[in-house]
C-alpha cells in the first residue's frame, strides 16, 4: 500500500496540477525569463568591460600642442620617428589632420565637416593639437608613461603623453556597476523562486494534511513524503525553466541584432561569448536544483512542527 506513494506518478495525489496547468510552473518561467535576461546583461557587460580594457591598456596617446601648425607637423613627424625606434612600442600611427576634425566635429554639433562649411571654418581658427596614437607591446604603466614622456619631451616641448585606457575609464567604472547591479538582481530573483516555492509547498501540505497524515500511520517516512513534494516540485521548475529560457534566448537574440546595427565600439562589445551562453543554459538546471531544495527543506521542517 506505501509503495503507490513513492512510484512516479502517485506524487500527483498531494500537487494533484498537470503540467503548465498550475501557476507553479509559470511563476517560475517567469522568474527564470527575469533570470536569464539579467544574467545575460551582467555576463554582457563584464565581457564588454574586458575587452575593451585589454584593447586600450596596451595603448597610449601622444599629444602635441603646439600653435605654429609647421612647427607642430615636424615635432609630430620626428615624435613618431624616435618612438617607433623603441623597443617599447609596436605600432606608432600618426592621425592625420582631417581624422582629428572628425572627432572634434560631434562635440561643435556637426557629424560631416563636408555638409557645413562654417563648422569646417571654426575648426580651422581652433588650434588643434597633433595626435600620435601608439600600441605598446605591453601594459602602460607609469614606468612605460615615464620612457614615453622622456623619448618625446627633448622633441617636443609640453607634449602630453595619456594612457588611452584612462580617456573612457569613467565608463568601465559605469559598466562594472551595472554588472553588478544585474547579478544582484540575479540573486534576489533567486530568492524570490524560492520563496514561491516555499509558498506553493507549504500550501500543498495543507491542502493534504490527512492524507499525509494516513501515509504516516502507514508507515511512511517524511523522507519518503518530502521526495514525492521534491519530484513534482523539480517537474514543474524544469517545465517552468526551459520555457522561460527559450524565452529569454529569443529576446537576447532579437537585442544584440538590433545593438549589432547601432554600430558603436563599446556596444558592439556587448557580446557574449560561447561560455557565457554555458551559464546561461545552465539557468533552468540551477532554478530546478533551487527548486528542489527549497522543497525539501520547507517540507522536513513542516513535517516535524507536525509530528
Amino acid at each position: 500500500m506505501l509503495s503507490l506513494f513513492v512510484i512516479p506518478g502517485h506524487d500527483r495525489r498531494l500537487i494533484p496540477e498537470g503540467r503548465l496547468s498550475g501557476p507553479m510552473p509559470w511563476v517560475i518561467a517567469i522568474m527564470i525569463f527575469l533570470m536569464v535576461l539579467a544574467t545575460a546583461t551582467g555576463l554582457a557587460f563584464a565581457e564588454a568591460g574586458q575587452n575593451v580594457s585589454d584593447q586600450l591598456s596596451s595603448r597610449a596617446t601622444v599629444q602635441i600642442i603646439q600653435a605654429n601648425p609647421d612647427i607642430k607637423a615636424r615635432q609630430a613627424n620626428d615624435a613618431a620617428a624616435r618612438l617607433r625606434g623603441m623597443a617599447l612600442v609596436e605600432e606608432v600611427r600618426v592621425l592625420p589632420p582631417a581624422e582629428i576634425e572628425e572627432l572634434i566635429a560631434p562635440w561643435l554639433g556637426q557629424t560631416d565637416i563636408a555638409e557645413a562649411p562654417e563648422t569646417g571654418s571654426l575648426l580651422e581658427d581652433i588650434p588643434l593639437p597633433a595626435l600620435i596614437d601608439l600600441k605598446l607591446v605591453r601594459p602602460a604603466g607609469q614606468k612605460e608613461l615615464g620612457e614615453l614622456r622622456a623619448a618625446v619631451s627633448p622633441l617636443a616641448e609640453g607634449a602630453r603623453v595619456e594612457p588611452s585606457s584612462g580617456l573612457i575609464a569613467p565608463v568601465i567604472s559605469l559598466v562594472q556597476s551595472l554588472q553588478w547591479i544585474a547579478f544582484g538582481l540575479v540573486v534576489l530573483l533567486a530568492m524570490a523562486t524560492a520563496a514561491a516555492v516555499i509558498i506553493s509547498a507549504r500550501a500543498a501540505l495543507n491542502t493534504h494534511k490527512e492524507t499525509i497524515g494516513v501515509i504516516h500511520l502507514l508507515g511512511g517516512t517524511d523522507r519518503q513524503i518530502s521526495r514525492l513534494f521534491q519530484r513534482r516540485i523539480a517537474l514543474d521548475a524544469l517545465l517552468g525553466g526551459i520555457l522561460g529560457l527559450i524565452c529569454g534566448t529569443a529576446i537576447i537574440l532579437l537585442l544584440g541584432i538590433q545593438l549589432s546595427a547601432l554600430g558603436s565600439g563599446l556596444v558592439q562589445s556587448l557580446g557574449l561569448s560561447w561560455y557565457s551562453w554555458l551559464i546561461i543554459g545552465a539557468v533552468p538546471i540551477l532554478g530546478m536544483v533551487l527548486a528542489m531544495v527549497t522543497a525539501r527543506m520547507t517540507v522536513m521542517g513542516a513535517l516535524r512542527k507536525i509530528l
